[in-house]
């Protein structure tokens, strides 16, 4: 019997995950407590994720455990030592503005939580994969001091500038604003660095932008293709907060990004460090987004503009695919953000439908 064990794992990636390494016949040990409720509200709950993997996926043992909680994690690795060969840990506190609000759960979730996970696995299978799902806000506000240049509906980076195909590995993380997250989040990404180094073993940081697909529990605070699709679809009332709307991010959908994740496992390295996002294949801004919206649903959007952007937020944002491309070479984006938005919306209509003002 091989394990994964697969932390947040009814969240959009672990879920992802989960499903993705059940089916090629591996036993997932999924860890998740439903925190995202507690974070955003009931509307962000996973429970009816973690139903439905209950329900549909063969192999799939539940563990209603608080990742930081180090006796129960420690229980839960010794069970499975002998079987476990990945852990992928996706939980997390997922927003800057949320962690502004409470620096001190944000902070032990997402790093102490990370080291309890890493200890563990050092302790009970060091020979295992360990992938983390890290964030592009480890580089703080740093790439909002690119030359940029205002388009109609975007903003874009000067096409002479180094950092034209996306921002790279190489960009500093020092002297920019983090965001309380961002800082969490580094904490977390140089330990799974560090344990790689030092002890040598099997971790990896993915950097993601955003990342996105049907089973995102989309908030305004978390989630934003999910969410925007939600509102145009249901008529609820959207706010573009900063930067005229132009603000531009990639955005992965989660299948790639686990494709990406089995491409590691089946030929891991130590103390590696990937930009993960869509790249220049996928990307929009927010005004952008909402016309896609629009055009899908066939509903115009309600929203409104607020000048103030969020603290720390990036203006533009690509990443960087190049250095995981050329490690795993057979690996490609194949959703377009068009594409994503089309799945969410087809998956999802149905149970939003209670929520709609208009949707036909």
């Amino acid at each position: 019997m091989s394990v994964a064990i697969i932390t947040g794992s009814a969240g959009l990636v672990g879920a992802e995950a989960t499903r993705y390494f059940a089916s090629r016949g591996m036993t997932v040990v999924g860890i998740d407590n439903d925190m995202r409720s507690l974070f955003f509200g009931a509307d962000a709950s996973t429970a009816w994720q973690s139903d439905q993997l209950r329900r549909e996926v063969s192999g799939y043992r539940h563990e209603n455990t608080d990742v930081r909680d180090e006796a129960s994690i420690r229980k839960i690795f010794g069970r499975y030592q002998r079987d476990i060969s990945l852990v992928i840990h996706t939980a997390a506190q997922p927003s800057h503005d949320w962690a502004a609000t409470q620096p001190t759960t944000d902070f032990t979730v997402n790093a102490n939580g990370t080291l309890v996970l890493l200890e563990a696995t050092r302790r009970f299978a060091p020979e295992a994969a360990f992938i983390l799902t890290s964030t592009n806000k480890v580089y703080g506000d740093g790439p909002n001091i690119l030359p940029l240049v205002e388009r109609e509906k975007r903003w874009e980076i000067d096409p002479a500038h180094p950092c034209r195909d996306g921002i790279h590995e190489r960009f500093s993380i020092d002297h920019s604003l983090h965001s309380l997250f961002g800082v969490s989040k580094v904490a977390a990404d140089l330990l799974v660095q560090e344990y790689g180094k030092y002890f040598g073993m099997k971790t990896v940081c993915f950097r993601c932008g955003c990342l996105t697909g049907p089973r995102h529990s989309g908030t305004q605070l978390h989630g934003f293709l999910a969410y925007l699709m939600r509102c145009a679809a249901s008529g609820i009332k959207y706010t573009v907060l900063g930067y005229k709307g132009k603000q531009v991010r990639d955005n992965l959908h989660s299948s790639d990004l686990i494709r990406a994740f089995d491409e590691f496992f089946e030929a891991p390295r130590s103390g590696e460090v990937y930009n993960m996002g869509g790249g220049c294949f996928s990307h929009c801004s927010v005004l952008e987004a909402i016309e896609l919206c629009e055009l899908i649903t066939s509903h115009k959007l309600d929203w409104e503009y607020v000048p103030e952007n969020r603290k720390g937020d990036h203006i533009w944002y690509i990443s960087n695919l190049s250095k995981f491309r050329s490690h795993y070479p057979r690996w490609r984006v194949t959703y377009s953000v068009s594409d994503i938005l089309r799945e969410i919306f087809e998956q999802n209509i149905e149970r939003w439908r209670d929520q709609a003002v208009d949707v036909a």
